[in-house]
């Protein structure tokens, strides 16, 4: 069980007085566990064997003055002292005071029965006092551990008030923005970064309700003028709940990285486009072929692409169905001059081989990794609603949803164009002929979603 009894050494040669506090302390209770002792020999004699929570001693004692008390000794723990005296002067309770002690008391009968009061108030003032030397020390040691890893590391260690100014930076500044430490104190960091990234600092500051570590990548200036990429690891600190205090930083010199991506983003374009430009030569090679669809090809990707944003497609997979779209008809390349060119009907055999040309862009793509999601509209823009399409004779939902949207705009396109062998439908029949045909050879959802683009391509 833990002991919580107060123990206090009284060192008083004075019976009487020894008496008086002693009375004082007794009508506390049993809170308090009163030593007495005439000198300071029999003092060090009871402190080798115990340490009390307080000492009470008279100034001037037989065998010397009691001050020596508040000196520190190695063989026993530090003790709080209140120091007594029949005799007191504000000189003797400032050379006291500034010794060590606690307290210092001139004898009265009032003060020696008030004791136990004044002794209470002491210990909770030693208590406050070694709290304070406690934390003193601990933000003292991890000070100087923080300074230790900032001067030795080479990233920028920086601390920060709550609006951005330097309150201390280590000297890798020096490497990283080319300035003095002392160069930078007071100086708020919002004034360092390039004005298209200092609006999320400013958020930051203050908006951002920091909990975590927050890591940002921003442009600041170089003390040459130009500007470098920092990637800043910061976190705010508190000094009492919900107040801050400062945040400390770690910043890192990332521009070769941000180079490095930035060129990769510029050789990935560079690919996208040396792509592009491969479709799109492979799709002029088949308009040469086949001169009675030439500019087909162009007006149903572009419609088809105005389609897919309606329906919901983002921008990365319409990136897909404009490639699908420019190449829905690419397997004609294998299809034989005579059928592709012939000016009258096809015969039966003919249409078996025209109805390949889904399967031949199948066989001529699959093997191009970049065109994987673009093969749906070639393989399958020529399935039906109702099941009566080819080459898989797929029906309803199975057919995806591209190939769906893409046969719609492609009959539209038909329709809407002239052709040699008959003229081009007004758009009010073409229109009434995609609503006959919804739920039957066309989704009914795509039907009614692409009629109001028509309307507005067309002017109404």
């Amino acid at each position: 069980m833990m002991d919580n009894t107060i123990h206090i050494l009284l060192i008083e040669d004075d019976p009487a007085h020894a008496e008086l506090i002693r009375r004082a302390f007794d009508d506390r209770g049993d809170k308090s566990k009163l030593t007495v002792v005439h000198t300071l020999t029999d003092a060090r004699a009871h402190l080798r064997e115990a340490a009390p929570t307080l000492i009470i001693a008279d100034w001037r004692l037989p065998d010397g003055d009691s001050s020596e008390l508040l000196r520190r000794q190695e063989d026993r723990p530090v003790i709080p002292v209140i120091i007594m005296t029949s005799y007191g002067s504000e000189r003797n309770a400032v050379n006291v005071i500034k010794s060590g002690a606690l307290d210092y008391i001139v004898k009265s009968s009032e003060s020696m029965m008030d004791m136990p009061h004044i002794a209470e108030r002491a210990i909770e003032q030693w208590r406050i006092r070694q709290e304070k030397e406690r934390m003193q020390n601990t933000l003292a040691e991890r000070e100087a551990q923080f300074r230790l890893l900032a001067e030795n590391s080479s990233d920028m260690i920086s601390k920060h008030d709550v609006m951005g100014a330097f309150l201390y930076v280590s000297p890798a500044c020096r490497a990283i923005l080319g300035y003095q430490p002392d160069e930078l104190i007071g100086v708020p960091i919002a004034s360092l970064i390039h004005p298209d990234d200092a609006r999320e600092w400013v958020d930051l500051l203050t908006g951002y309700p920091w909990q975590d570590t927050v890591t940002i990548d921003y442009r600041a200036r170089h003390k040459n003028g130009t500007y470098i990429w920092l990637e800043t690891t910061a976190r705010i600190f508190f000094d009492e709940p919900s107040r801050q205090r400062e945040f400390q930083a770690s910043s890192r010199n990332i521009t070769e990285r941000k180079t490095a991506e930035a060129q990769l983003q510029r050789a990935h374009a560079d690919l996208q486009d040396a792509y592009d430009k491969t479709i799109e030569g492979w799709v002029r090679a088949l308009d040469l072929r086949d001169k009675e669809t030439e500019g087909h090809t162009q007006r149903v990707t572009h419609m088809t692409m105005e389609l897919a944003r309606v329906l919901g497609f983002s921008e990365e997979e319409i990136v897909h169905i404009r490639r699908g779209a420019l190449l829905h008809d690419i397997g004609k390349m294998g299809i034989p001059d005579e059928i592709l060119q012939k000016a009258g009907p096809l015969t039966d055999d003919e249409w078996f081989i025209m109805r390949r040309h889904p399967e031949m862009a199948y066989h001529m793509l699959s093997q191009i990794q970049y065109l994987k999601e673009a093969l749906i509209i070639p393989c399958y823009h020529h399935e039906r609603w109702n099941g009566s399409g080819y080459p898989n004779k797929l029906a309803g939902e199975t057919i995806p949803l591209q190939a769906r949207m893409f046969a719609v705009v492609d009959v539209w396109d038909a329709l809407s164009s002239d052709r040699p062998y008959r003229k081009k439908l007004p758009q009010p029949d073409v229109i009434e002929y995609l609503r006959q045909e919804a739920g039957r050879l066309f989704d009914s959802q795509v039907v009614e979603t692409f009629i109001p683009l028509i309307l507005r391509e067309k002017g109404g």
